[in-house]
């Protein structure tokens, strides 16, 4: 079998375009992968097309860890967009693989560890500044049967913040934490905002509301920084969404900068690639918590991941706070149903994708999100 043709396809949703990847063989086969990297899709795209035809076009399908092995070492440069690029393809690769075989894909990475997935929401909290409306979107969040959700508490803010900001997020948190009651999980995200000091000042005002983690408290490349703030702080810190490949991940772990790892598939470079750095960080005895701001394919490949690995902890989803028709992108789709997500059966990533609502939603070049602009969550949070 051998690949004779690559396509990529962009559609709108919101704030960044779904990136798919469609590789198709000389049997008729086809494979679809995700490359989503928000805010840098067209730049993906093209660079998936140009790899494609050098390293992927005339190849066996089933030849994933070499095509990974010359993507990375023949090409040589890396970071988040060669990643994106390489898992876009890589991903792809995989549905074929299980398609021709007539197997899921955890199957063929030695089998599922458990058959079904703890998922935490995001996306559920544009609030505009009244705390009631965030109270009551926090209490239709867990109405929707969600034991953990996740939220930006601190608005636009920066490496130090007033007084009066710090006050109101820590208020944030407490409203939220009253309106969902003691038995909710709370995932406090920092968006890499701020100083260590600054980030160690928030996490301890934090500890009465009992959060699960801190996530990202202070931006992602300086290891060594991260392990200060992880040896000070009293509460879990999460990280890694920004962290690429298992080498990224060796050097976190060694400096004993996570309490909990967050590695994202396309960031990483694949779902092989993300496999590794979780048995990375089995060694470690820290648990996995995939990134996803994925679409509903990159969460279904995510499902893939975190049914087989042991060391998983939780699995974020955009499901009920996206647009509309996100999961009619995929027929075949799990929903969230109580809190967790039953895994897809069907070979290959066990999903087909709706080439015709993607054209019906066409790339927008100017999806784009600050983090660091007010009203940021109004625009994230649908």
């Amino acid at each position: 079998m051998k690949v004779v043709k690559i396509e990529v396809l962009l559609t709108a949703a919101v704030w960044r375009n779904f990136l798919f990847v469609k590789l198709t063989t000389d049997e008729g086969i086809v494979g679809w992968g995700d490359g989503t990297l928000e805010w840098k899709e067209s730049t993906v795209r093209d660079l998936i097309l140009d790899l494609g035809r050098r390293y992927v076009i005339g190849h066996n399908p089933f030849d994933i860890e070499s095509i990974w092995f010359q993507l990375y070492q023949v090409e040589h440069n890396t970071g988040p967009i060669m990643y994106a690029a390489i898992a876009g393809i890589e991903t792809a690769l995989w549905d074929i693989v299980g398609k021709a075989t007539g197997q899921p894909v955890y199957n063929l990475v030695g089998g599922r560890v458990r058959s079904k997935l703890k998922v935490y929401a995001n996306g559920w909290y544009a609030y505009d500044g009244d705390l009631g409306q965030l109270s009551a979107r926090a209490q239709e969040a867990v109405g929707r049967g969600y034991r953990a959700l996740k939220f930006d508490p601190f608005g636009p803010g920066g490496r130090e913040m007033s007084r009066d900001d710090f006050k109101q997020s820590c208020l944030v948190v407490e409203t939220v934490r009253k309106a969902v009651g003691d038995d909710i999980e709370l995932l406090l995200e920092f968006h890499g905002r701020f100083s260590p000091i600054t980030a160690l000042e928030a996490i301890r005002a934090m500890v009465p509301y009992r959060p699960g983690w801190c996530e990202e408290p202070i931006p992602a490349h300086n290891h060594e920084s991260m392990a200060q703030v992880v040896a000070a702080s009293p509460l879990r810190i999460a990280t890694g969404e920004h962290t690429y490949s298992r080498f990224g991940f060796l050097d976190l772990l060694a400096r004993k900068a996570a309490h909990v790892i967050q590695p994202d598939i396309v960031y990483s470079g694949g779902f092989l690639e993300t496999k590794k750095i979780a048995a990375i960080g089995e060694t470690h005895y820290v648990s996995v918590a995939p990134h996803n701001c994925r679409g509903p394919l990159g969460t279904v490949i995510a499902m893939h991941l975190c049914a087989n690995i042991p060391n998983f902890q939780i699995l974020e989803t955009f499901e009920d706070y996206d647009v509309p028709w996100r999961c009619d992108l995929t027929p075949g789709t799990p929903r969230v149903k109580q809190g967790f997500y039953e895994l897809p059966t069907g070979p290959g990533w066990g999903v087909e994708v709706d080439e015709t609502l993607i054209a019906a939603h066409p790339e927008n070049p100017d999806a784009k999100l600050n983090m660091f602009k007010s009203g940021w969550e109004q625009q994230m949070c649908k």
